[in-house]
């Protein structure tokens, strides 16, 4: 069964790209998505520079959303971007397509330190994305405490476990896409509600990284499972 195609905007930020060169490395088509479509067609140059042959490109946001038209878009901007990209895209996000959140309402976007978070009305960045989505298009949360540095590193595995929040199906093919990261292992976080939870750890473990000077990133790990 072939895999299905994820768009990634903010794919050129250090998350976001880590996602794609993990996703492409495992034969997923990816197309990289940002606001300028120079710089997605500049780090879509710098994965095919690693994984030359694999099915990466690079679009501006709305045009990476209709390349994967029922496919997975994986939303990776800051949290104070995450309202104004789903605006600009939403013409483009048909019924099917999966939306997943992996944003953080960190206090940076309001000049404070990125281990607190601030509240959103909705409960949750993921529940914010709820709001904003056409129907027919089903969020999912997912990501969140999964570092950058770790993805980002294609010689080693990404020791972490990903918890994924939000509707049973689209949630099990979100679940789908941590095959294509050795290491990370799907967690099932039930209701997108719980979302809330997971994103407020992610300000946790920034805190962490900070006090056990670990800027390559500590990661989430869950037992007896």
């Amino acid at each position: 069964m072939a895999k299905e195609s994820v768009a990634i905007l903010g794919g050129t930020g250090e998350q976001g790209l880590g996602l794609a060169y993990r996703f492409a490395k495992a034969g997923r088509a990816v197309r990289i998505g940002s606001r300028k479509q120079e710089r997605a067609l500049e780090a879509a140059k710098e994965v095919l520079a690693k994984l030359p042959g694999s099915d990466v490109s690079g679009h501006e946001n709305a045009a990476a959303v209709r390349a994967v038209r029922g496919g997975i878009v994986i939303l990776s901007v800051p949290f104070e971007h995450t309202a104004g990209t789903i605006k600009t895209v939403r013409p483009e996000l048909a019924p099917g397509t999966v939306l997943v959140s992996m944003g953080v309402p960190l206090a940076a976007a309001i000049g404070d330190v990125a281990s607190r978070v601030i509240g959103v009305s909705q409960g949750s960045c993921a529940e914010l994305c709820e709001s904003l989505a056409p129907d027919g298009v089903p969020v999912i949360s997912a990501f969140q405490n999964v570092a950058a540095h770790r993805l980002l590193d294609l010689d080693h595995s990404v020791e972490c476990d990903v918890i994924v929040s939000g509707e049973k199906e689209p949630r099990a093919r979100v679940m789908a896409l941590c095959d294509d990261i050795p290491g990370t292992r799907a967690i099932d976080g039930g209701p997108l509600y719980n979302a809330r939870y997971v994103e407020q750890l992610t300000a946790l473990m920034i805190g962490i990284n900070i006090r056990l000077k670990k800027p390559e990133g500590v990661g989430l790990r869950l037992t007896y499972i």
